[in-house]
C-alpha cells in the first residue's frame, strides 16, 4: 500500500501523458478496470438489495417494477457512460464531480455540485449505517427477542465498526482484497435470502400484489418507488471512482460499467423479484425480516449483510475522505504513521459520528432512499450529466442528439421535483407515526 508521503501528492501539476491531473492525497490511475467493476458491483449488490423488493416492487407492482428495473438500468448505463466520456476534458483530468462541473460552468457550479454530491453521499452513508444496524438487530432478535436492545443501539454499534474500518483503509484503491470479501458476502446473503424466500413462496397462500394504500398514497408511493429505482443503480461519484482507474481511463471505465450493468445486475434482479414474488405487498424494507428458516442460516445472512455494509460505506464516504485528507491531512509520513492514523480517527470519526446520529434519529430507510434519489441522484446522474455532455460536445452533436439530451434533462428535472415532494411527505408521515430514535 502506497504511503501518503510527498510522492502521494505527485499530482501537483503532474502530467499524465498530455493531460494534467489535479492535486490529491489519494491514489489515482492505479486500478484495473476489473477492480473498478468490483467497486461498482459492490455498490449495486450491497445490503440495499435486501430492501428493493419492499421499496421498489411494492409501490410499483409487477408491471411497473419489472419494466422499471430494465428501463432504469438502461438509462443509468447511458448516463454513466456519457459522464465517463468527459472525464478528460480541456487538457485536464477531472477526478472529482465538482471539478468537472466547475470546468464547464464556473466556480459557482463547483460549489453547488459539491453540495449536491455531499448530500447524496451523506444520505447514502446514513442508509448504510441504518442497514448495518437493522442487520445486527435482526440477528439479535433471532436469539433474544426481549426488546432490551433497540435499533438505535445497534445503529451506534454499526457506526462504531464503520469508523474502525475506515481508520485502517486510507483510500479507495486500498480496498483491494476487501472488494473480494464484499462480493463474497453479497453472494452469501443474496443466495440465502433467495432460497429461503423461494421456500416460503412455495408454501404460502396466494399473495396480494396490489399496490397498498389510498389513491393519494399510491401516487406518492409510486413516485417514491420510481426514485428508489434510479437510486439503486447509481453512485453519484463516478468521476471519483474513474480517477482510480488505469489508462485509458475512458475505455476502462466503460468496460467496468458494462460489467456492472450486465453480470453485476443478475444477483440484484434475482433477489428483488424473488422477494416480491414470495411475500407480495407485505414485503418489508429488509427482506431478511420476512424469510423463515434455520436460525443459524438467517444469522449468517444477517452478519454478512452487516459486514458488507461496513465495506460498502467506505466506498461512498471516500470523496469526503479525499477532500479532508487533501485539504487538511498531514503531508509527511506513511499512511499508517501516527500522524495519519490520528488524523483519520479525529476527522473521519467525527464525520461518521454525525452520520450515525442522523441514522439513529430517523431510521426510515425507504424514505432516505427516495429522498436521496430525488434531491441528488437525479440531479447528479441524469440532469447534470446530460447537460455537461451537451455543453462539452455542443459543436459535435446533431440536432436529434441535442434534442435527446434536452428531453432527458427536462424529464428528470420534473421527476426530481415530484420525487422530492413525495419523499418529504413520506418522512413527515413516518415522523408522526414513529418517535425519534424509533425502534423499527
Amino acid at each position: 500500500m502506497a504511503d501518503f508521503d510527498s510522492g502521494m501528492r505527485e499530482s501537483r501539476d503532474l502530467e499524465s501523458g498530455d493531460v494534467k491531473v489535479p492535486e490529491t492525497a489519494h491514489q489515482i490511475s492505479q486500478d484495473s478496470w476489473l477492480q473498478i467493476a468490483f467497486i461498482l458491483t459492490t455498490g449495486i449488490n450491497s445490503a440495499y438489495v435486501l430492501g428493493y423488493s419492499g421499496t421498489v416492487m411494492v409501490p410499483l407492482g409487477w408491471l411497473g417494477g419489472s419494466v422499471g428495473l430494465v428501463l432504469a438500468a438502461a438509462l443509468s448505463l447511458y448516463a454513466n457512460v456519457i459522464l465517463a466520456k468527459i472525464h478528460e476534458l480541456g487538457g485536464k483530468r477531472h477526478i472529482r464531480y465538482r471539478d468537472l462541473a466547475g470546468h464547464i460552468y464556473g466556480k459557482n457550479a463547483y460549489a453547488l455540485t459539491w453540495a449536491f454530491q455531499y448530500i447524496n453521499l451523506f444520505m447514502i452513508n446514513t442508509g448504510y449505517i441504518i442497514l448495518a444496524g437493522q442487520a445486527l438487530k435482526a440477528m439479535y432478535v433471532l436469539f433474544r427477542d426481549d426488546h432490551v436492545m433497540k435499533l438505535p443501539y445497534f445503529i451506534v454499534i454499526a457506526g462504531f465498526v464503520c469508523a474502525l474500518f475506515t481508520f485502517g483503509v486510507p483510500h479507495l484503491s486500498a480496498l483491494k482484497i476487501w472488494l473480494g470479501f464484499s462480493n463474497f458476502l453479497s453472494i452469501i446473503y443474496i443466495v440465502i435470502a433467495f432460497i429461503l424466500a423461494l421456500n416460503d413462496g412455495k408454501k404460502a397462500s396466494p399473495r396480494d400484489y396490489n399496490i397498498p394504500g389510498s389513491t393519494a398514497t399510491k401516487i406518492f408511493s409510486c413516485i417514491g418507488g420510481f426514485a428508489n429505482l434510479f437510486f439503486s443503480f447509481n453512485t453519484g461519484m463516478l468521476p471519483e471512482i474513474q480517477a482510480t482507474v488505469k489508462q485509458p481511463v475512458v475505455g476502462n471505465m466503460v468496460k467496468a460499467l458494462v460489467f456492472q450493468f450486465t453480470i453485476g445486475l443478475v444477483p440484484m434482479y434475482a433477489i428483488t423479484l424473488m422477494g416480491y414474488w414470495a411475500y407480495g405487498n407485505e414485503t418489508s424494507a429488509y427482506l431478511l425480516n420476512n424469510v423463515s428458516g434455520p436460525v443459524w442460516v438467517k444469522a449468517v445472512a444477517n452478519i454478512s449483510a452487516f459486514l458488507q455494509s461496513v465495506i460498502a460505506l467506505h466506498i461512498f464516504a471516500s470523496p469526503m475522505y479525499e477532500y479532508l485528507d487533501t485539504k487538511f491531512g498531514p503531508t509527511k509520513g506513511g499512511a499508517f504513521s501516527l500522524s495519519h492514523i490520528s488524523f483519520r480517527v479525529l476527522v473521519r470519526g467525527g464525520y461518521l459520528a454525525i452520520n450515525t446520529l442522523v441514522s439513529a434519529l430517523l431510521p426510515f430507510l425507504g424514505d432516505f432512499m427516495s429522498l436521496t434519489g430525488a434531491f441528488s441522484t437525479f440531479p447528479l446522474t441524469f440532469i447534470l450529466a446530460n447537460h455537461m455532455y451537451l455543453m462539452a460536445n455542443k459543436h459535435k452533436l446533431s440536432m436529434p442528439q441535442k434534442s435527446w439530451h434536452w428531453l432527458n434533462i427536462t424529464f428528470f428535472s420534473v421527476v426530481s421535483v415530484a420525487a422530492g415532494v413525495s419523499a418529504v411527505r413520506l418522512i413527515l408521515a413516518d415522523s408522526k407515526t414513529y418517535n425519534i430514535f424509533a425502534d423499527l
